[in-house]
């Protein structure tokens, strides 16, 4: 009985201990998730009462006009999924390749190593609004430095390009602007992938060097191959991350020219807090989620086959 009593007492100091992170849990994720999902059966403007309709709002969203078409539906539904879909599409293996490619620059023993390291990691410390107005800066088409140097008469080869793209202000160079400025912040992934560099045993090349292989074939079958877990683990975050991406094309842009560069969740802020449509906007959020728990498992699913934990 004694030690039932010292078990229970043993249990309540852990709940105590556990309670704030519990009490935040519920309060700030659990409750308001479950909120979400009600109201995304409802009418809801925030300022009446929510008013169930059931599916509807699912049923609009699934049913709305693609561009060019006529009919009944929300015709700004599929351009934001459209632009969501090419950024995520160009900017998410962009950026994995170029971080894995940073890192294995940043893993070879030269001179200024740590320097090499410290520039590339620090632009991922900067604020997203001030990195936002440096590249607003950056993209102008008369005074931004890009633009500058595209249009710089050089000695010998003379002007890289005559005509400088008008970047955010064109509807075909918009959407590469952001995908560009994206690999700005890759800081934290080449990070990662240098971790798991740096972990790779020695041994497994000095193997493959005495087995004949060169440089791509020690790349091929034992630096991918170890870095498996780790390009897994920055592809998970990376589908969360862009199908996400909201707050650089807020400030920078606003979803213009012509709604080129308007993404899903700002389409889903402004159907909650400017146009006053909180159930359709949270019947948004829940199909977001559907398809980045579906990638996700996609993802997960298909790891079996490529991914490589040492030890099996």
């Amino acid at each position: 009985m004694s030690q039932t009593r010292r078990e229970l007492k043993q249990a309540a100091k852990g709940l105590a201990f556990l309670s704030p992170w519990l009490i935040g849990f519920i309060v700030l994720t659990l409750i308001p998730v479950a909120m979400s999902a009600y109201f995304s059966l409802t009418d809801y403007s925030l300022l009446q009462k929510p008013a169930y309709i059931g599916l509807e709002n699912y049923r609009e969203l699934m049913t709305s006009q693609r561009p060019g078409m006529t009919g009944h539906g929300d015709a700004h539904f599929w351009t934001v999924v459209k632009n969501t879909c090419y950024y995520a599409a160009v900017a998410l293996p962009g950026g994995i390749i170029i971080s894995l490619l940073l890192a294995l620059l940043l893993n070879l023993k030269v001179p200024g190593q740590a320097l090499y390291r410290t520039i590339i990691f620090l632009p991922s410390l900067v604020p997203e609004v001030a990195s936002a107005f440096i590249w607003m800066w950056m993209f102008n088409a008369k005074l931004g430095l890009i633009n500058v140097a595209l249009t710089w008469k050089f000695p010998l080869i003379g002007q890289v390009v005559h005509t400088a793209p008008g970047w955010l202000t064109d509807t075909r160079w918009a959407m590469p602007a952001m995908i560009l400025m994206s690999f700005w912040g890759v800081g934290n992934t080449v990070i990662i992938f240098l971790a798991g560099l740096q972990d790779v045993p020695k041994e497994l090349y000095e193997a493959a060097e005495i087995d004949g292989a060169g440089i791509a074939g020690r790349m091929r079958h034992v630096t991918l191959p170890m870095l498996s877990p780790v390009i897994f683990f920055n592809l998970i975050m990376a589908i969360i991350g862009t199908l996400q991406f909201f707050s650089i094309p807020q400030l920078m842009t606003q979803g213009n020219p012509a709604e080129s560069t308007r993404f899903y969740t700002m389409y889903l802020r402004d159907n909650a807090f400017v146009f006053l449509k909180m159930g359709y906007a949270s019947a948004m959020a829940w199909i977001q989620v559907l398809i980045i728990l579906a990638l996700t498992a996609i993802a997960f699913g298909t790891s079996r086959k490529w991914v490589h934990y040492q030890g099996k």
